[in-house]
């Protein structure tokens, strides 16, 4: 209960807008209020997930068919916290479920009502898991990717992906199958939000950075790289892991090696300011 009493501000998206009058318009207002309710609920499950992880949260969005939780842990919390936080909301379309085979819902509600939540609670549940950002979905393929992948390059790829997804989806709804508006709106947005995450996606990846500079990272693990001297600094750091530790070896001609801690490099970076001199002159200049 005191993660309720606690709970963030609750935004609504100003697209989310246009279908709540569009719903009082064509008499659509019940349905939309179901949706809204199931996905209040989807995102009270990453709200409480997060808050016993103490994550620092500023507020909920919400818009038709999902949410945002805005907060400042993404990227830089251990990656089972993130993936807990990711799946508590799916998680709580099964208490729905629960809810409607459990409990006397036939008494309270008309078998109408009923069939409503059932219907949006399972399309919204199967639209949250699609592997598009910034949908819980596209958040797993994400959490995936960076344990494999570079930091920068598993953030580019998904959401490279996820702009090619939506972009198919919006054609094929134009040529395919029946048109429909709230589905073309609904992928639309994504489109919208892709392609401004990607503009934004340098500034993503040096708030990355800085986390790490400032000493704000979960780190497990000690992974070597190899550069050569004539690298710049910005070129180094495309190649960090999100849970690594690196132990940066610099190659010159000579084929002579000289080890630098990465805080050196961050710190050259942020503080220093050397953003356009060569990993060697760096590594020089501490060894």
């Amino acid at each position: 209960m005191r993660l309720l009493k606690k709970l963030p501000a609750i935004r609504i998206h100003p697209i989310l807008l246009i279908f709540i009058i569009v719903s009082f318009l064509t008499g659509t207002f019940v349905e939309l209020m179901i949706i809204l309710g199931i996905v209040f609920f989807h995102e009270l499950g990453h709200y409480m997930m997060a808050a016993a992880f103490q994550w620092r949260i500023r507020g909920i969005m919400l818009w038709v068919f999902g949410g945002v939780m805005d907060t400042d842990e993404y990227g830089t919390s251990p990656l089972h916290e993130e993936l807990l936080v990711t799946i508590a909301g799916p998680f709580q379309h099964l208490f729905v479920y629960m809810g409607l085979w459990l409990l006397p819902v036939e008494q309270m509600l008309p078998s109408s009502i009923i069939e409503l939540i059932f219907f949006y609670n399972t399309v919204i549940l199967l639209f949250n898991l699609l592997p598009v950002w910034p949908l819980d979905g596209g958040k797993i393929v994400f959490l995936i990717l960076s344990a494999i992948l570079p930091y920068r390059k598993a953030y580019n790829y998904v959401i490279l992906f996820s702009l090619c997804t939506c972009f198919i989806v919006l054609v094929v709804q134009f040529f395919v199958i029946q048109f429909t508006m709230s589905s073309f709106m609904l992928f639309l947005f994504l489109l919208i939000e892709n392609r401004t995450d990607w503009k934004q996606r340098y500034y993503v990846f040096l708030r990355f950075l800085l986390q790490r500079y400032y000493g704000n990272t979960d780190l497990k693990g000690i992974r070597s790289i190899e550069v050569s001297y004539d690298n710049k600094l910005i070129e180094v750091f495309t190649r960090f892991y999100r849970t690594k530790k690196h132990s940066i070896f610099v190659t010159y001609p000579d084929r002579t090696r000289l080890p630098i801690d990465e805080m050196d490099c961050l710190h050259s970076y942020f503080h220093k300011r050397q953003h356009q001199q060569s990993i060697g002159e760096i590594a020089e200049s501490v060894s």
